[in-house]
């Protein structure tokens, strides 16, 4: 049995219910540590970790003695090309190496089956894999997959194949949605990274669809010092506005 979600992230879903239903938006002063302790019945420390996650998250503002506000949208960038890890991190020197940290049929919690368009409580299979080129961690790859969307997924050896070289074959891709942004690495993925706590990576978020139902969330997250993000934006149509 699954161990109960935390209280704080209990606390981080119900302010993002709130704005992601409308009852919150942009720029609009969210509950306050007081008014979450009153409303949930929890611990002020505990709303004070919930609020400050979403606040690292870029989901709220945090301004002293004026409290915490909705943050506007992200402006987002053109769609990027999806190709395979171990195609995009190869090496002639230095061959890219997948080093599975974790593997868990878990329970789907209130924001997983949102992301999903399931219900709470659906079966996701999570990993986590690390990304090596050579001797050196570039990327950590936090990953939800569908078990019923892309079947044999719990029997995969994500430790010799990629994610993008079983989902291409078992759930053929029909969509993607790509969320880029920059983060400053915890302690815990400065750990996997090998970096030093609070440097600078790049985080894409990819969710996948395929025969019109999500297949997978991942979040991919590179150290910054050593990963270039580019592309070659496809030309406009002739009289095609750029």
């Amino acid at each position: 049995m699954n161990a109960p979600e935390p209280l704080y992230q209990q606390v981080k879903q119900y302010v993002l219910e709130r704005i992601s239903s409308g009852a919150l938006a942009p720029g609009e002063r969210a509950p306050s540590e007081s008014e979450l302790v009153r409303a949930l019945g929890v611990a002020r420390m505990t709303a004070n970790r919930a609020l400050n996650e979403l606040r690292d998250e870029g989901v709220i503002i945090r301004r002293a003695g004026s409290g915490s506000f909705v943050a506007q949208p992200r402006a987002e960038g053109a769609l990027l090309t999806l190709r395979d890890i171990a195609e995009e991190l190869a090496d002639e020197d230095a061959p890219h190496r997948l080093e599975l940290l974790s593997r868990e049929l878990i329970s789907a919690s209130a924001a997983d089956a949102a992301q999903f368009n399931t219900e709470p409580g659906a079966a996701l299979l999570h990993l986590v894999i690390r990304h090596w080129r050579g001797g050196t961690p570039l990327l950590i790859e936090d990953r939800l997959i569908d078990p019923d969307v892309a079947p044999g997924a719990q029997t995969a050896d994500f430790a010799a194949v990629t994610t993008y070289a079983f989902l291409i074959k078992a759930a053929p891709l029909q969509d993607v949605e790509h969320v880029v942004r920059a983060v400053n690495a915890d302690a815990a993925l400065a750990r996997r990274l090998h970096l030093a706590p609070g440097s600078a990576c790049l985080e894409i978020r990819r969710r996948t669809w395929s025969d019109g139902r999500i297949a997978s969330l991942a979040r991919l997250t590179y150290a910054g010092e050593r990963y270039e993000l580019s592309g070659h934006p496809a030309r406009p149509a002739e009289g095609e506005m750029s």
